[in-house]
């Protein structure tokens, strides 16, 4: 009987052993699953960043893959802009055949809107390095120094990233 008090004792001494080994285990399954899924959190966030910034790239790729394009459409804007500045005024209201290059001239000015370009504000504007080149400057009493107060030739921004500065004459 002895025998089986120390069989049962060792047997108990055994099973609190065997408990702690299974709770030393436990804690480090649990401390590796911690870290597998801090490391799944850390991939599944760099993974949503990089689908974002690969999406805003290729917008961009789509929004300036035709700037070449538009660059060659500037000049025939700016062409039949100042077509438009040097017919009479009083041909512009009484010739229809002028209507119909009006027309032609608001036509394009929709497509360079609806393709993202803007031209650039110069007449009365301040003088904004970034968006003007200046050509000329003059003395101008009438106007406030560091005022545009001519265009030489327009200037454009697509989807806000100057395409092509507005080339002006500024008041000193």
């Amino acid at each position: 009987m002895s025998e089986e008090k120390s069989s049962s004792v060792k047997t108990s001494e055994d099973n609190k052993e065997d408990i702690k080994k299974q709770k030393s285990e436990l804690e480090i399954t649990k401390q590796r699953m911690e870290e597998y899924l801090n490391g799944w959190k850390r991939a599944k966030a760099d993974y949503i960043n990089l689908k974002k910034e690969t999406e805003k790239k290729q917008g961009e790729m789509v929004q300036f893959a035709s700037a070449a394009l538009i660059l060659q459409m500037l000049p025939i804007y700016d062409n039949f802009k100042l077509a438009w500045q040097h017919i009479p005024e009083e041909h512009k209201k009484s010739d229809k055949w002028l209507e119909g290059i009006r027309q032609i001239k608001k036509q394009f000015a929709e497509l360079m809107k609806n393709l993202g370009i803007e031209e650039i504000k110069t007449v009365g504007e301040k003088f904004d390095p970034e968006i003007h080149e200046a050509v000329a400057k003059e003395k101008k009493e009438d106007m406030e120094s560091n005022t545009v107060f001519e265009e030489i030739k327009g200037g454009y921004k697509l989807y806000d990233k100057v395409l092509e500065p507005a080339k002006v004459k500024v008041a000193e």
